[in-house]
C-alpha cells in the first residue's frame, strides 16, 4: 500500500482506455479518474466508468470517479478552411448571427450572447490567450475588433474576456443531461465548470441530488475556479461545495498568468481552513504529452502544489491523449513522495487558537495531537460518512490516516482526501469486534508490527453518522 499522501487525478481518454494500461496506471498511483464530458458521448462515459470499476476491483484498490462537466461553450464557430492566420492591426468581426463558415474578415459564434457582454475598449483573449483582440464597437450582433496579438485561429477555439464578465450560465442543457448520465453510474464527484457564485453550485447540487436519488447516491461537488468573478466569491462557493479545483488554464487567461501562483496558494489555504478538498490542475506535466520525462519547471510546479497542501494534483491531456500516460503517472507519484519527505510543520502550531464546538471534531483533533506526540505508526478512523478522516486530513501530520468504513460510497469519496488511505471493512455493530478487525487490517497490510502504537477513533453506538465520540490508544501485542 502506497505511503504517498497526495492523491493523483488522471483524465481518461483515447490514450488510457485500454484495460491493461489502465490497470498499470492505477497500480502506479492513480487515485481518482476524471471523465471529461467536453468530449465523447454519454455511452462512452458509461463504458469507461464500468471499466474503471472493474479494473479497480481487480487491483484491489478503490478509485473515485469524477465527472467533469463541460460548462458553457464560449467559443468561436468554424472556418471554411479550418483556420485563419490573424495579423496584428487587421480588423476582425465576431458575428453572433453569422451562419456561413468564417474567413479572414470574421467568424460566427457558438456563444450568441457575446455582443451583449462586451463594449468598446474590452479585450478578448482567444485560444487560451494566444490571440488578443481589442473591441472597437458593437453593432447589433457584430463585435468589431482589431487584432492586437495575431496568430493561427482554428475552429471552435475558446473566448475569454480580460478581467471576466461573460454572463454565460455555469450549467447548460448539455450539463443537465450529463449529470443524469454521471449519476446513472454513481460518479463519486461532479466537477462544475465556470461557477460564478454559490447559487451556481447550489443549482448543480440540486440537479445532482434529484438525478442520484433513484440510486440512493449523493456525489461530492467540486467547483472549478476558472472565472475572475469567482475569486471574490471564493468563501461562499467553498461553503456550498465539497471542494474546489484550481483550474489554472481559463483562470490565467482572465486574471493574467502572473496572478495565478499566489491565487493557487491562497485557494489551497482557504479550502483546507474550510475543511474542504482541493485539486490543483492544468498543464502540470504538459511536456510529457510528447516527451518521456518532465521539465525541471514541471517538477517544481507539482512539488510546490504538494508543499502548499493540495489534496490532489491532476493530469489532463497528459493521460487522456499523451504518448506516455503510464510514465507520467509514475513520474508524478515520485515527485509527490519526494516533496512530502521535505515538508514538516510543528503540529502544535496548527492547533493554537482553534476551537472545536463538535465532539466528533474534537476527538479527531485529539487523535492527531496524541498520535503526533506519541510517535504513533498510524491513526485509524472508523467512519461512516468520512467526516472524521476529512477533518484529520486538513492538518499536516506525518502519521498516515487509515479510514475504515463499511460504506463503499464513503470509501470511494475518501480516495481524494490527502493522507487518507480508505479501506472497506465488514460492518460490525459490536464495538470490540470492530476494533479487533481494525487491528487485523493493520497487521495484514503490514502497517503495524508487534510493539507499535496506533490511535483509533470510533463512535458509540457504532454506525451512527457524526457519532465519533471515542479515542483509544493501542499498542500491538
Amino acid at each position: 500500500m502506497t505511503r504517498r499522501a497526495t492523491k493523483i487525478v488522471a483524465t481518461l481518454g483515447p490514450a488510457s482506455s485500454d484495460p491493461v494500461l489502465l490497470e498499470k496506471m492505477i497500480r502506479a498511483g492513480v487515485n481518482v479518474v476524471r471523465l471529461n464530458f467536453s468530449h465523447g458521448k454519454a455511452q462512452d462515459h458509461i463504458n469507461l466508468a464500468a471499466l474503471v470499476r472493474e479494473v479497480a476491483q481487480r487491483t484491489g484498490r478503490e478509485v473515485a470517479i469524477m465527472a467533469d462537466l463541460q460548462g458553457p461553450k464560449i467559443r468561436v464557430g468554424k472556418f471554411a478552411e479550418g483556420k485563419v492566420m490573424l495579423v496584428p492591426g487587421e480588423k476582425f468581426i465576431l458575428d453572433a448571427s453569422r451562419v456561413e463558415p468564417g474567413d479572414l474578415k470574421g467568424v460566427g459564434l457558438d456563444y450568441k450572447e457575446l455582443p451583449r457582454d462586451v463594449k468598446a475598449g474590452d479585450v478578448l483573449l482567444l485560444n487560451d490567450g494566444l490571440i488578443v483582440l481589442t473591441v472597437n464597437a458593437v453593432r447589433g450582433e457584430e463585435v468589431h475588433t482589431t487584432v492586437k496579438l495575431g496568430g493561427e485561429l482554428s475552429n471552435n477555439k475558446g473566448i475569454n474576456k480580460q478581467g471576466g464578465g461573460l454572463t454565460a450560465p455555469a450549467l447548460t442543457a448539455k450539463d443537465m443531461d450529463d449529470i443524469k448520465t454521471a449519476m446513472s453510474f454513481q460518479a463519486d464527484y461532479v466537477a462544475v465548470s465556470f461557477p460564478k457564485n454559490a447559487t451556481d453550485m447550489e443549482m448543480a447540487r440540486q440537479l445532482c441530488n434529484v438525478a442520484a436519488a433513484p440510486y440512493k447516491h449523493k456525489p461530492g461537488l467540486i467547483a472549478k475556479i476558472e472565472r475572475a468573478e469567482a475569486i471574490p466569491k471564493l468563501e461562499e462557493i467553498l461553503k456550498v461545495s465539497d471542494g474546489i479545483m484550481v483550474a489554472r488554464g481559463d483562470l490565467a487567461v482572465e486574471v493574467g498568468n502572473a496572478a495565478v501562483p499566489a491565487l493557487q496558494k491562497r485557494m489551497i489555504k482557504m479550502a483546507r481552513a474550510a475543511d474542504k478538498v482541493v485539486i490543483t490542475a492544468t498543464q502540470m506535466m504538459e511536456s510529457m504529452i510528447l516527451n518521456p520525462v518532465p521539465t525541471r519547471a514541471e517538477v517544481s510546479d507539482v512539488a510546490n502544489a504538494v508543499l502548499d497542501g493540495t489534496d490532489a494534483v491532476m493530469l489532463s491531456a497528459e493521460t487522456a491523449a499523451g504518448r506516455f500516460p503510464l510514465e507520467t503517472v509514475e513520474e508524478m507519484a515520485k515527485i509527490c513522495e519526494e516533496a512530502e519527505k521535505a515538508e514538516y510543520k510543528e503540529l502544535s502550531a496548527d492547533f493554537s487558537g482553534k476551537t472545536f464546538a463538535r465532539i466528533d471534531q474534537s476527538i479527531a483533533m485529539g487523535a492527531l495531537f496524541t498520535a503526533h506526540h506519541l510517535g504513533a505508526k498510524a491513526i485509524v478512523a472508523l467512519t461512516d460518512s468520512g467526516s472524521t478522516a476529512l477533518w484529520m486530513s486538513r492538518h499536516d501530520i506525518r502519521v498516515p490516516i487509515y479510514a475504515l468504513t463499511p460504506r463503499l460510497e464513503t470509501q470511494r469519496k475518501m480516495a481524494l482526501y490527502r493522507n487518507v488511505r480508505p479501506i472497506l471493512m465488514d460492518s460490525s455493530a459490536d464495538r470490540d469486534t470492530a476494533l479487533e478487525q481494525a487491528e487485523g487490517h493493520l497487521l495484514r497490510l503490514d502497517i503495524v508490527q508487534s510493539g507499535d502504537v496506533y490511535a483509533i477513533t470510533c463512535g458509540e453506538p457504532m454506525g451512527a453518522p457524526g457519532g465519533t465520540n471515542m479515542l483509544k490508544i493501542c499498542r500491538v501485542a
